[in-house]
């Protein structure tokens, strides 16, 4: 019965913060753009909300304890809190910027870059999928889980933070769905962000994760092969 409930408790919190978030979204892009009927916005709202629908009914039925550490994930760390903190000011200012760079048409990409955009975003949020699928230990936190273990196959082997490499594409690629180039400036302000936040984390899974000075070894990139 207890079982029960707490699958029942993850299912409730899950329904609540996405149709939250997907509040929360459509504010900060249809009420600067002054309408609904905003087409960019309307695709964006789909790219985005649709397959995180499905994925977290795939991590409910097959991963919920992972849905649970993803929902419940609170940073402790002074300098990661800080992270998250300029990342939501971040998507604030770019979203909001958006919906008035369509209201008052100020400026937008060349024909062609918008489906750029969507095709980056789709492949993005695929290789998040996989990274999740390969690392049971991911959370959003910085944190070393009980018996947590280095994962070293699959994007792993390639660069030590796939997921990171995954959002910088998955949020780069947002603005040009939205077809904003001042609000894609805005998201160029995530790679400080994300720098940051590995060179804490490496620090952290130094320290308290056995073979992951070894894997630093062998695995040469943080995030972008030949380059970082």
């Amino acid at each position: 019965m207890n079982l029960s409930k707490s699958i029942m408790k993850l299912l409730l919190e899950a329904i609540i913060k996405y149709i939250a978030g997907v509040i929360l979204v459509g504010i900060l892009l249809f009420l600067p753009a002054g309408t609904i009927r905003w087409h960019n916005g309307l695709l964006f709202m789909a790219l985005l909300f649709i397959p995180m629908f499905i994925a977290g009914i795939v991590m409910y039925v097959k991963a919920p304890n992972l849905l649970r550490s993803r929902l419940n994930a609170k940073e402790t760390q002074r300098e990661q809190k800080d992270v998250i903190n300029y990342s939501g000011l971040m998507f604030l200012f770019a979203f909001i910027i958006a919906g008035l760079n369509y209201r008052f048409k100020w400026v937008f990409f060349p024909n062609g870059v918008v489906i750029l955009g969507c095709i980056l975003f789709l492949i993005s949020y695929l290789l998040f999928a996989e990274v999740l699928r390969e690392n049971a230990y991911l959370s959003r936190t910085i944190e070393v889980q009980e018996n947590q273990k280095v994962v070293d196959t699959g994007l792993y082997a390639i660069v030590r933070h796939p997921m990171y490499f995954a959002t910088l594409f998955l949020f780069l690629s947002m603005p040009l769905i939205l077809n904003s180039p001042i609000s894609f400036l805005i998201m160029l302000g995530y790679i400080p962000i994300i720098v940051r936040r590995i060179k804490n984390e490496e620090e952290v899974l130094e320290k308290e994760l056995a073979g992951y000075s070894d894997y630093k070894k062998k695995v040469k990139y943080k995030m972008i092969p030949f380059i970082y």
